[in-house]
């Protein structure tokens, strides 16, 4: 038999969680491009109020974000997430039935509230194994990219023919479907593995906030997403000021979208193959400021605005990849999983700023300078970019031993003198230890293997 090759239990919940998140994703992102036009025509509604109802989700996602991470630990994580998707659903209720902007920021506040992503990643670390961990959350990771080139083109289609209500009650029968398959799919597990790869430790947090390359990273996804939300704060009062209608903005986010995804892949291949991260980084923010400035500076020239947004999308796209690749080569050994929740907590601080900051700077002084706040940002960050190193090439690795072998004093310093490895972590109460390994060097089979032979000299 094939180790590597996942169980139907572990495709199950590769595929059920994968879809779980991709429709809630879906809801998510289908509002962004429709919001700003077609929110005007609420009650009460101002370019404030449109900012903070888009801002106001990422909000309550740094909120609950890691509480909900240490909840889902006690109570279960699929329990938690029912609970998240029916949270998210009920807001989406309340935003459906709302004809305020009021309405509309509370329902958008309550969807924020159903956390779940760190739930689901947990819950898929208990119901894979090892060895095919990554390919799972890979699956989850490429329907992000895919979920939100869809939701860019139903957005605008949606509530041109139904309107904005009628948007939100489709969100709210996404989440249904996503509870349904929860309980009817998504397999249930009473036991609960400890994985430092996909869980906040309360001790490691300290040492997260205190490393200076990870705040970097997190600096980045923080800006990344303040540009995206005010992007999308402005872009449909421009892309409408080049007399198009909003019923045909689906047609251009698609196209930019689909043709960004093509681009990105030789980029991600280059940057991770050659090992020139740092290079395509630096030059990634770079582009973000000229597409800012080429935005700002379109007025209502169509061809000019489809430039501006395609630079920004390819860049937007390719940083969603790098980012989080950097988390896991920066972040010590046994300490991935808490870095990776404080890095999300960051990505929503972004999403709350961009969208508030956005909305104030568009009611206040137009979509022009919206597109020069984001380019000094993006200047901002260039700055901080070029301080970055070059990352360390290596990958996290967990490694399961016998009660024996991890208790015995000379197992961290077996696996330091491997070659590739550059940092190990012993962990006895979860019976594992945590690598941080070159694997052009020296592969997860290889140690698996060298894991076995320490086990049996000990024997």
């Amino acid at each position: 038999m094939n180790d590597n090759k996942m169980t139907s239990l572990e495709l199950r919940a590769a595929w059920g969680l994968g879809i779980i998140f991709s429709l809630r994703m879906l809801g998510m992102f289908m509002v962004l491009p429709v919001i700003t036009t077609y929110g005007m025509a609420l009650n009460g509604a101002n370019e404030v109020l449109i900012g903070i109802a888009i801002g106001i989700y990422g909000f309550t996602q740094v909120i609950f974000q890691i509480p909900f991470g240490f909840i889902s630990d006690r109570i279960g994580h699929k329990p938690l997430i029912i609970f998240g998707l029916i949270v998210f659903m009920f807001g989406s209720i309340v935003a459906a039935l709302s004809n305020s902007i009021w309405g509309i920021i509370l329902g958008r506040a309550l969807q924020g509230s159903g956390v779940i992503a760190a739930a689901v990643m947990a819950l898929l670390s208990d119901l894979t194994r090892e060895q095919n961990r990554t390919k799972a959350m890979a699956l989850i990771g490429i329907s992000f990219g895919i979920t939100f080139a869809i939701a860019m083109f139903l957005g605008p289609m949606i509530t041109h023919s139904f309107g904005l209500n009628i948007l939100f009650g489709n969100i709210a029968i996404l989440a249904l479907l996503s509870i349904i398959i929860a309980i009817t799919i998504v397999p249930t597990t009473n036991t609960h593995i400890l994985n430092r790869e996909a869980s906040i430790v309360k001790s490691s947090i300290t040492k997260v906030f205190n490393n200076y390359r990870l705040l970097k990273i997190n600096f980045g996804i923080m800006c990344l997403h303040i540009l995206l939300m005010s992007n999308f704060i402005a872009l449909p009062h421009v892309i409408e000021s080049a007399k198009l209608s909003p019923k045909q903005h689906g047609y251009i986010y698609l196209i930019t979208m689909l043709i960004s995804f093509a681009m990105v892949v030789p980029f991600i291949i280059y940057a991770e193959t050659k090992r020139h991260i740092r290079q395509v980084f630096i030059s990634c923010v770079a582009v973000l400021c000229i597409a800012e400035i080429i935005l700002c500076n379109a007025r209502q020239h169509l061809w000019i605005i489809i430039i501006g947004m395609q630079l920004f999308f390819i860049v937007f796209n390719l940083m969603e990849a790098i980012l989080p690749s950097l988390i896991s080569k920066e972040s010590p050994a046994s300490y991935k999983g808490t870095a990776m929740s404080i890095y999300s907590t960051s990505q929503f601080i972004g999403t709350a700023i961009g969208g508030s900051l956005g909305g104030w700077i568009f009611g206040v002084a137009g979509a022009e300078a919206v597109f020069i706040n984001n380019a000094i940002i993006a200047l901002l960050w260039f700055a901080i970019s070029c301080t970055m190193q070059e990352p360390p090439y290596v990958s996290s690795l967990r490694i399961v031993l016998s009660a024996a072998a991890i208790k015995d004093v000379n197992l961290e310093k077996y696996f330091r003198n491997q070659l590739g490895v550059t940092d190990v972590v012993v962990v006895r109460e979860e019976q594992s230890i945590y690598v941080k390994v070159d694997t052009k060097q020296t592969t997860r089979h290889q140690l698996e293997q060298l894991a076995n032979k320490f086990t049996t000299k000990l024997q």
